[in-house]
């Protein structure tokens, strides 16, 4: 708890909620226009660019057109349900936000002030418990929808959540075990200015679990299985309509945006960067260190992006496979080899180089099997009559 005086910590409080909310509404504006530019780009062709200078004004378009759409509600739904579960899949990532420190501190008058709503010392326990209720309000606006889309979709969302979920929560234990904290802003301190310094190098195979579980639960491809409007029209959300519709494509944009926060925090050094969020006195040393962090997360949402456009969806059989088979074991390992290398040696280095020749070991291995379980194609002969093999398969 910030040492302040009473007045000074209710005011600086609603200054930072309304800051980080605001924030968080622009930044999924911003997002929605780098979707399109982005892939426009990696596409080879222009995105939006009519609306303002190069479409920047096109997510103020899409939203005044969600404003304006009949907000249809179809008489076979569970009404109550499904019309809070828009705002039970959007409260979370609001929620969440409030324990990432987004920046070391400033000096207002003479008070010290944290850039962090809510620094409370179980910060990673907080966020695991509040970021899995959003999978509620997709499943429920599944249900409520009365519809069997729908609740195909929304059934997949929720065991994919309960697969990835442990892959996130186990990525995590090697940095708790390094920092003997659950506390966000002392992991993001333990990890110094320097990038040889940062949890993704000394953890990185839990890294990659931790980054591809996170993928998963904000339904980004390739894991939107949820949503596949291949198969199932358009998922979960298929009876919904206007600002109830437009809360559910928010929801997933403001998850992205609090994921790649987390990210940053724990494995790429929150808001350090060489010493520059020291330079510049008590004040522009906040601003420089909240640059730093804003910079990091923007960088990470453009992989978000980047990945989006670059690999295809899973087959659902691949999708749980991938979380049980081959991330859990990774995890696994890296947490046996962190605790008993940080328990004989004490040294990050080794702990690095442990985790790195054991987890390439664990993939080989893991990949190696996966491959020799994959089913065979069939096969024909020059004469396009089934082969024995093929005959086999088909039995």
């Amino acid at each position: 708890m910030e040492n302040l005086p009473f007045s000074v910590l209710i005011l600086s409080s609603i200054v930072k909620i309304l800051f980080i909310a605001h924030l968080l509404i622009i930044g999924v504006m911003a997002m929605i226009w780098a979707e399109r530019r982005v892939s426009g780009w990696m596409q080879d062709r222009l995105g939006p660019n009519r609306v303002g200078f190069q479409g920047i004004l096109q997510p103020i378009a899409d939203g005044i057109k969600f404003l304006f759409k009949e907000d249809l509600i179809p008489d076979h739904v569970d009404k109550p349900l499904y019309v809070l579960a828009p705002a039970m899949v959007l409260i979370p990532a609001l929620v969440t936000i409030a324990v990432v420190p987004f920046g070391s501190s400033i000096t207002v008058l003479g008070h010290e002030i944290s850039l962090q709503v809510a620094d409370i010392n179980i910060g990673i326990l907080y966020i695991l418990a509040i970021t899995s209720l959003g999978v509620y309000g997709v499943v429920l606006g599944a249900w409520a929808s009365n519809n069997k889309y729908s609740l195909l979709g929304g059934l997949r969302s929720s065991a994919q959540m309960i697969s990835y979920e442990l892959t996130l929560g186990l990525a995590i234990i090697g940095v708790l075990m390094l920092t003997s904290s659950l506390h966000l802003r002392a992991i993001a301190e333990a990890q110094g200015a320097y990038p040889w310094h940062w949890n993704f190098l000394i953890h990185f195979p839990a890294f990659l679990a931790f980054t591809t579980a996170m993928f998963a639960e904000t339904n980004r491809l390739p894991f939107d299985l949820a949503e596949a409007e291949q198969e199932l029209v358009a998922g979960y959300h298929t009876e919904y309509s206007s600002m109830k519709f437009a809360m559910f494509f928010m929801a997933e944009y403001m998850h992205m945006i609090v994921g790649s926060a987390v990210t940053v925090t724990l494995f790429l050094g929150g808001w350090h960067f060489f010493g520059l969020e020291n330079i510049g006195g008590p004040v522009w040393s906040g601003v420089i260190s909240f640059g730093i962090f804003f910079v990091k997360t923007a960088i990470f949402l453009f992989v978000f992006i980047w990945v989006r456009w670059t690999l295809p969806r899973f087959r659902y059989d691949q999708l749980m496979n991938f979380g049980w088979k081959f991330l859990l074991p990774v995890t696994l390992t890296s947490i046996v080899v962190t605790g008993t290398l940080w328990i004989i040696t004490g040294s990050r280095l080794v702990v690095g180089i442990g985790n790195a020749v054991a987890g390439f070991i664990v993939v080989s291995i893991v990949a190696g099997l996966l491959v020799m379980d994959a089913p065979k194609p069939a096969m024909q002969d020059s004469d396009n009559r089934l082969t024995p093999t093929a005959l086999d398969a088909i039995e």
